[in-house]
């Protein structure tokens, strides 16, 4: 028995130091393994800021733009009692006329040939009555209301010839002429043709900011710029100062319009030129001022970021004051020469 219990215990004490040395042995076949790498050490980047410098000095609020030179006076014409059918239309944008040169014709429909034979009756009344003057009173009298019928006769017809033609009530240049053909109807009060003075001009500013109109008022100065060369109007209306007028058209342009008066016109200034103008309305000297872009705001609040010792940031409230295209002026909180971020 106790040799049996030794055998045993050989071969368990054996197949535990197989199992060991193969499990040391399978150990043996693995990689050693790595010891981790540490990160490597990365300089964090320095931010990149766009600043300006606070300065003192002038700073201008000013209306600027391109106007175009009009005319002063024009001519619209309209046929007003009835319309009609174009026969002809004389003239074309850029043509020079007369007044009285006939613009517009419309078909006669041989009312042309009846006014030449309303004028031969009127002829013959009149022949007619002055012989009467030698006869008795009676014939003379006849004569006389033959006359009056034939009078009126013509000039009904000739009320109606003038009523088929457009002519022109002033001298002056074509700027518009509708584009019609023969046999096209048109309307009455449908404006075919307008003629305008060239010797007076003005020039018409758009302004669509409300707030930059009710800045302008009548009389002040603006700089006309026009071919290099610069010359000096003067406002003479404002949509407060406009006319009042039942013309839509002409009521929505008098409301974001401004009219400059040029006493003296730069060179080769003709209608329809395009000129720079530039109308100052506020200017202020002496104040602290930074780029508009500097100034922020956020729900009411008005502020700036001060850019301290190169890498610092600080936010200041201020208020600003007058603004001009590109700066702004700063009434408190901030003082000349510091450095703000830009937006």
């Amino acid at each position: 028995m106790d040799k049996l219990s030794r055998t045993l215990k050989q071969a368990a004490a054996l197949g535990l130091t197989i199992i060991l040395g193969g499990t040391l042995a399978g150990c043996s076949f693995l990689p050693k393994e790595e010891e981790t790498l540490k990160p490597p050490l990365v300089k964090p980047a320095q931010e990149n800021y766009s600043t300006a410098t606070a300065t003192k000095g002038s700073i201008v609020k000013a209306i600027n733009g391109s106007g175009t030179f009009e005319s002063v006076h024009t001519d619209v014409s309209q046929f007003t009692g009835q319309g009609g059918r174009i026969d002809k239309i004389l003239v074309k944008s850029g043509d020079q006329v007369k007044k009285g040169d006939v613009l517009v014709q419309l078909i006669l429909d041989g009312l042309d040939i009846q006014l030449k034979e309303q004028q031969l009756s009127l002829e013959r009344a009149k022949y007619a009555y002055r012989q009467a003057r030698d006869g008795d009173e009676a014939l003379l009298k006849i004569a006389g209301l033959q006359l009056e019928i034939e009078q009126s006769k013509y000039d009904r017809l000739a009320k109606q010839f003038g009523s088929k033609q457009l002519v022109s009530g002033i001298d002056g240049e074509v700027v518009f002429a509708e584009t019609l053909k023969e046999g096209d109807f048109v309307e009455a009060y449908q404006t075919i043709v307008i003629v305008a003075d060239p010797t007076l001009l003005r020039i018409a500013l758009r302004v669509d900011d409300p707030q930059a109109l009710k800045d302008v008022q009548v009389g002040v100065n603006a700089d006309i710029t026009l071919n290099k060369e610069t010359v000096v109007g003067k406002v003479v209306q404002t949509p407060s100062s406009s006319p009042e007028t039942l013309n839509k058209q002409l009521a929505e342009k008098y409301a974001t319009t401004l009219f400059i008066e040029v006493p003296k016109l730069p060179k080769n200034t003709e209608i329809g030129s395009i000129a720079d103008v530039k109308i100052i309305t506020e200017k202020r000297d002496g104040v602290v001022k930074i780029p508009r872009s500097g100034l922020r705001s956020y729900l009411g609040r008005n502020f700036v970021r001060i850019l301290e010792d190169g890498k610092r940031l600080r936010e200041v409230d201020v208020e600003p004051g007058l603004a001009g295209p590109t700066e702004v002026e700063i009434l408190s909180g901030l003082q000349e020469d510091q450095t703000i971020v830009l937006q």
